[in-house]
């Protein structure tokens, strides 16, 4: 059950009421205030060891608390006792907790109700996303961030990047252009006597700006999505349609070709050390059918790439199965190479392996 649910709402903390049989020692928890009950267990709390995160608590209820605390003394045990048995069957009472207003509602059921509900919900109550907003913050991708960085003045960029973890920071400064990142890179060397309500400030107006956006139907890019659908269309009909692309539209072109991976993009985009993780995964008799494919479509490169970092064995066990495979069907071909794209896109999916990008060395 959850103590700070009870603690945040002191009101729920009932009155000792006389009647019944007296107690057998004599105890001033009547005469306490629910506040006083509180700062005693949170007291309690502390001493025991225990991980009390009160700074889930509404500020005012830190504060209340705080200053509480500041103003008692001591508690003689038979109080303690009563307090504790009080908050204890307090707890036990509770059956449920609803987070208050439309705010806490929204963040319960975050992810299970769709982001245009959430949005219009949010915007008819006049209500920003609760919670920390640096972790909404850092969540966004790096393309995201750079658009925050552009936007607003080098110092709040400097302490952007400086909430960012080690590698969010580094990708998003490698896209920025050489003199603005060392204009923040430096402007990062000046935050030391940045106070925390600052940043929290900013954090909040990065934030209050991802509520003003609209909220998109697709989550992926254009390019991620057309990626996606030529990735998995016949080599005939992905090049035709690449063509009309460049003809249309350039940039965007070039970008759907670095977003597809196929076949012939295996040398040059998967680590030597990756392919025995990506044989292991594969059919032995499609594996030798996809190299034979390969081999026959002008792919002699790849084919050789794939042999060459696999141990001796399973290569000669390979040349000698794409001997017996013979001439396929172009459809057969095709399917076969697919299959080893397919479990090299997977492991790419699940984190397994990573591509080359065409900047590394």
């Amino acid at each position: 059950m959850n103590q700070l649910a009870t603690l945040s709402d002191l009101s729920a903390l009932p009155k000792t009421t006389g009647g019944g049989t007296a107690p057998a020692r004599k105890s001033s928890a009547a005469s306490l205030t629910r506040k006083q009950k509180a700062a005693i267990i949170v007291r309690l709390l502390v001493n025991e060891g225990a991980e009390v995160t009160l700074a889930e608590l509404p500020e005012s209820l830190q504060a209340d608390l705080t200053q509480q605390m500041g103003a008692m003394r001591y508690v003689d045990r038979a109080t303690l006792a009563d307090v504790v048995n009080e908050f204890a069957d307090e707890l036990e009472s509770i059956g449920l907790h609803f987070a208050g207003g439309i705010a806490g509602a929204l963040s319960a059921l975050d992810g299970r109700i769709s982001p245009q509900t959430a949005a219009r919900l949010r915007k008819e109550a006049g209500v920003r996303q609760t919670g920390d907003p640096w972790t909404r913050i850092r969540a966004l991708p790096a393309r995201r961030l750079i658009d925050f960085i552009r936007q607003e003045s080098t110092e709040v960029a400097a302490v952007l990047l400086s909430k960012l973890d080690t590698a969010k920071a580094a990708e998003v400064l490698s896209k920025l252009p050489g003199p603005e990142a060392r204009r923040i890179t430096y402007a990062v060397s000046l935050t030391a006597n940045v106070t925390p309500e600052a940043v929290d400030r900013i954090g909040l107006s990065l934030a209050s700006q991802l509520d003003r956006d609209p909220v998109r139907a697709f989550s992926a890019e254009p390019v991620e999505r057309v990626g996606a659908i030529l990735n998995n269309s016949p080599a005939a009909t992905r090049d035709e349609l690449l063509d009309g692309l460049e003809q249309e539209d350039e940039t965007f072109a070039g970008e759907v070709r670095k977003a597809i991976f196929t076949f012939g993009n295996i040398a040059e985009r998967i680590e030597p050390s990756d392919i025995p993780g990506i044989m292991r995964e594969l059919d032995q008799a499609i594996a030798a059918r996809a190299l034979a494919a390969a081999q026959e479509k002008g792919f002699g490169e790849v084919v050789e790439f794939m042999l060459g970092n696999m141990s001796k064995r399973m290569a000669d066990n390979l040349r000698d199965e794409m001997a017996d495979v013979g001439s396929l069907k172009p459809k057969d071909a095709e399917a076969a190479m697919n299959e080893v794209v397919a479990v090299i896109r997977k492991q790419a999916d699940t984190g397994e392996i990573a591509f080359v990008v065409e900047d590394e060395d």
